[in-house]
């Protein structure tokens, strides 16, 4: 498999070994010892499985005092996905990785605990996967506005179909408690 370091900490594209042929192909999605030796060593307690349309957008997602990694990939259609540093610690606060996972790359996005997590669907649906590294708890939810100006993150869609919890999301400055 090939590894891609990205501008965060932490933050990797994982382009898994495609095995195909006349009859299709054959991909490892995950296998312990190989993940490990990349740097992906905490254990995964949850697998998820979402479904959506042409022009959703999840997220911007993470929990607050127990924090998810988060290993995701696409199974069917092509979403671009984002991780944002919302550390504020970190010398990179407020910076992203955005970056196309599809059926077709099958690559996967190791989104460390601590990052702010969402995507958008490009295709009409969406089959998306992630490995989590702690149970999901509703009540320890936080979120990040999706269009935050200061984020300034390129959506590939100028009106996309939210929930109404993400619409209500803060701000970065908000949510570190820097607001003027």
């Amino acid at each position: 498999m090939k590894v891609i370091e990205t501008a965060l900490p932490g933050v990797l594209i994982v382009e898994p070994r495609v095995f195909g042929d006349h009859r299709g192909f054959f991909l490892e999605t995950f296998q312990v010892e190989r993940y490990r030796e990349i740097g992906i060593g905490l254990p995964f307690v949850q697998d998820n499985h979402s479904r959506s349309q042409r022009g959703v957008l999840r997220g911007l997602h993470f929990q607050r005092t127990r924090p998810q990694g988060k290993l995701v990939s696409v199974s069917r259609g092509a979403v671009y996905d984002v991780a944002v540093d919302i550390n504020p610690d970190s010398p990179t606060c407020g910076q992203f990785v955005g970056v196309e996972l599809n059926d077709e790359n099958h690559r996967q996005l190791w989104v460390p605990p601590g990052y702010a997590h969402g995507f958008c669907v490009l295709s009409e649906v969406a089959d998306f996967q992630y490995k989590c590294t702690d149970l999901y708890f509703p009540e320890d939810e936080g979120g990040l506005l999706w269009n935050d100006p200061e984020v300034n993150i390129p959506w590939p869609v100028a009106t996309p179909q939210l929930s109404a919890k993400d619409q209500q999301n803060p701000t970065l400055r908000q949510l570190l408690g820097r607001e003027s």
